[in-house]
């Protein structure tokens, strides 16, 4: 998905696999629902810079603000909270949290927001309610409510997991960071006018750009950033649930962001499901990310 990130307007969508409307029933129905609106799934680790904006946007925490519980995994009841790599950095900065993708450092700031200001946050970013997007069989999914929240749904929702959204929720939400705070409605109608309404501050808007131009340049997709364009990106590799638990293999990677950082005119999704090449959003949704980007800017 490609929005124009002042107007948020949607200047591309595409999925695959696709079908040819003059000719459809040549093809399984399967293919006529727009996954971009019509289907929801866990964005993992780009849903980070979300969490982090709300922090940051509630003083809860700086880019300067160290971790106090990322020295190893986590322990709440009888699950573990660890790295995707399981390398930790004790007294890691929030903004080197965002570039080391630190799920503990996710639920550090998920604990400093509090589980009422964290759905409310969840609810002002859009999600739990459909956009309003002029297409078809759009869905909303579904947010909890804070007196629902237990404290490892708070952790896993901090890093991505365990909350199912629909694409165009998640770029929409990401766009307001680039629009200095504010969310902005996405449309395919060129002459609507779409509804508004201010999530963040600019400073923590600023703030949480400028982490994210940090995390592509010295992030794990630092090898495949294009020259010449400055860019506030998050890659995200989110495990995929079936039946009650997550297959162990296969993932969803993705890439959401937007460019020029300092002043954006593109906010960008790519999503790839169940990648063959690498499980990892770094080495494959981020490569091609970074090629939309290079072909926006020609």
């Amino acid at each position: 998905i490609v929005l124009e990130s002042k107007t948020g307007k949607v200047r591309a969508m595409a999925s695959f696999p696709n079908y040819d409307p003059e000719n459809f029933s040549e093809y399984p129905n399967t293919t006529y629902k727009n996954p971009n609106v019509g289907d929801l799934f866990e964005p993992g680790s780009i849903f980070k810079v979300l969490v982090m904006a709300a922090g940051l946007n509630e003083n809860v925490v700086t880019p300067e603000t160290q971790c106090d519980i990322c020295a190893g995994p986590l322990s709440i009841g009888k699950y573990s909270i660890k790295t995707w790599n399981e390398e930790y950095h004790p007294n890691t900065t929030m903004t080197d949290t965002i570039i080391n993708s630190d799920n503990t450092g996710m639920v550090f700031v998920a604990r400093k927001l509090g589980k009422e200001k964290f759905a409310e946050y969840l609810k002002k970013f859009g999600f739990g309610k459909k956009t309003g997007i002029q297409l078809q069989e759009e869905v909303s999914g579904a947010v909890r409510e804070a007196k629902n929240y237990g404290d490892i749904d708070l952790a896993t929702n901090s890093f991505g997991q365990g909350i199912a959204v629909t694409p165009i929720q998640i770029v929409s939400a990401v766009n307001t960071l680039a629009n200095k705070g504010v969310y902005i409605e996405p449309s395919i109608v060129e002459k609507e006018q779409k509804n508004t309404h201010v999530v963040l501050s600019p400073e923590a808007a600023n703030d949480i750009t400028q982490i994210m131009i940090q995390a592509v340049d010295r992030g794990e997709a630092k090898w495949a950033k294009p020259q010449g364009i400055v860019i506030a990106g998050k890659t995200g590799t989110a495990q995929i649930p079936i039946e009650g638990h997550y297959d162990p293999e296969k993932t969803i990677a993705s890439f959401v962001g937007f460019f020029p950082a300092n002043n954006p005119q593109y906010t960008v999704l790519v999503s790839l499901k169940e990648p063959k090449t690498s499980p990892w959003g770094s080495e494959t949704a981020a490569p091609l990310w970074f090629a939309l980007a290079k072909q926006l800017m020609l």
